[in-house]
C-alpha cells in the first residue's frame, strides 16, 4: 500500500468475499498472493488450491498467475484464502444449469481411484466404474489424462456431491447413430460391418450402430455346419442388405451375396470338352445331377449315361457315387451345365462291369427275341 492511499480506498475484506489476486510466491505447501488494493498479502494453503489432491503447489500455479479466491479467514495483517472454494462457488451455478439441461461436459480425467474416475469441474466430480462405458472394462489406468465427455447424473450441493456418466454420452451417441443408420439403409446395398457375436443359426454384424443377422445359409455358397468355421468375432466383412424392418429394428444381411458365386466364370472353369470327377447328388427319371464344383451341378441326361438303352438312371447309378463326366455344353446365364458319362465309356457290353445292377434286372437273348426263326436259321 502506498503512502498516498486514502484509508477509504482500502477494501474491508471479510470471510466469504471473492477477490482477485496475483501469485507472488510459490512454496511447497502454500502460495503467497497479492490481493488487489488490499493492505497486506494473503496465504493459500496447498489443501485449498484444488478439489483434487495436490503434491506440490507448483503443480497447480505459477508466479504471476491471476486467481479468483475466496476469503476464509481474516487475521492480523494476513488473509487466508481458498482457490478450491472460489472455484466451487463459481462452478455450482453452471453445474446446476448443465444438470437440468442435460448438457455434455468435456474435461480431463485427473485421477483413477478405486471404484472409478475423478475429474475437476470446479468441484470434484466422480464417475463410478459402472458409468464409464457401456461394456465391461477390466482396467481403467489408461483413462488418466484422457479428455472425455460426461453428463451430470446426480448433483447435491449440500453434500458437495457430483456424479457424472460417460456411459450416458456413449449410449446417446449410439442411439443417434443407430437411428441414422436405420433411416439410411437401402435393401440391396452393400455395406461394411463388424462381426459382433456368433450363434448356432448365424452371426450378428454391426453395420453402424445397429446389428443385423446373417443367417447361416447366407454366410457361404458352400454348406456350413458351424458358423465359427467361416466367421470370427471382430472380423470386418462386407454384407448385402436383404431386408429391413425399421419398427422392429430387424435387419437381414448376407455375406454370401457379396462373394463370387460358384457359377461365376463357369465357362473358363468348365469349358466344353473338359473332364471332371463329380458326385451324383440326385437321380431323377430323366437323368442324374452331378456336382462338379461346390454349388455347381450339371445334368447327365439319361441318354448320356450309357451306350446301351436303360429305363432308369437308378439301374446303373446311385446317389453319392463318384463318376467321371465330360462337359457337353455350358449356359452360364441359365446356370445350366450339360454333362455326359457315356462319352468317356467304351461302347462295349462291359462298360457297366463296375456298377451294381439291381437284382430284378434281366437280359434277353437273341433266341428270346427271334423265337423259331432263330432255330430255323441254325438249321441252315
Amino acid at each position: 500500500m502506498t503512502e498516498e492511499m486514502n484509508v477509504n480506498d482500502i477494501p474491508v475484506l471479510k470471510e466469504g468475499d471473492l477477490v482477485q489476486a496475483t501469485v507472488a510466491q510459490v512454496d511447497e505447501k502454500s502460495i503467497t498472493v497479492q490481493i488487489d488494493n488490499a493492505p497486506f498479502d494473503g496465504i493459500v494453503p496447498i489443501s485449498e488450491l484444488s478439489s483434487l489432491h495436490v503434491e506440490k503447489a507448483s503443480d497447480v500455479v505459477n508466479v504471476g498467475d491471476t486467481l479468483t479466491l475466496l476469503v476464509t479467514k481474516v487475521e492480523e495483517e494476513n488473509y487466508v484464502l481458498s482457490k478450491r472454494k472460489a472455484d466451487a462457488v463459481q462452478a455450482w451455478e453452471g453445474l446446476e444449469e448443465k444438470f437440468h439441461n442435460g448438457t455434455i461436459i468435456e474435461t480431463e480425467v485427473k485421477e483413477v481411484v478405486k471404484g472409478g474416475l475423478v475429474v475437476d469441474i470446479g468441484v470434484r466430480g466422480f464417475i463410478p466404474a459402472s458409468l464409464i462405458e457401456d461394456h465391461f472394462v477390466e482396467n481403467f489406468d489408461d483413462y488418466k489424462g484422457k479428455i472425455l465427455e460426461f453428463k451430470i447424473v446426480e448433483l447435491d450441493k449440500e453434500k458437495n456431491r457430483v456424479i457424472l456418466s460417460h456411459r450416458a454420452v456413449v449410449e446417446e451417441q449410439k442411439s443417434s447413430l443407430k437411428q441414422q443408420t436405420l433411416d439410411n439403409l437401402e435393401v440391396g446395398s452393400i455395406v461394411e460391418g463388424t462381426v459382433q457375436r456368433l450363434a448356432s443359426f448365424g452371426a450378428f454384424v454391426d453395420i453402424g450402430g445397429v446389428d443385423g443377422l446373417v443367417h447361416i445359409s447366407q454366410i457361404s455358397h458352400d454348406h456350413l455346419d458351424n458358423v465359427a468355421s467361416a466367421l470370427q468375432e471382430g472380423q470386418q466383412v462386407k454384407v448385402k442388405i436383404l431386408s429391413v424392418d425399421r419398427d422392429a429394428e430387424r435387419i437381414s444381411l448376407s455375406v454370401k451375396e457379396t462373394l463370387p458365386g460358384p457359377w461365376e466364370s463357369i465357362e473358363e472353369k468348365a469349358s466344353k470338352g473338359s473332364v471332371f470327377t463329380g458326385t451324383v447328388k440326385r437321380l431323377v427319371s430323366y437323368g442324374a445331377f452331378v456336382e462338379v464344383f461346390p454349388g455347381v451341378e450339371g445334368l447327365v441326361h439319361i441318354s448320356q449315361i450309357s451306350h446301351q438303352h436303360i429305363g432308369s438312371p437308378h439301374e446303373v447309378l446311385r446317389e453319392g457315387q463318384q463318376v467321371e463326366v465330360k462337359v457337353l455344353d455350358v449356359k452360364p446365364e441359365e446356370r445350366r451345365l450339360s454333362l455326359s458319362i457315356k462319352e468317356l465309356l467304351e461302347n462295349t457290353s462291359e462298360e457297366y462291369s463296375d456298377y451294381e445292377l439291381p437284382e430284378e434286372s434281366t437280359g434277353f437273348s437273341i433266341s428270346d427275341v427271334l423265337g423259331d426263326r432263330f432255330k430255323d436259321f441254325n438249321k441252315d
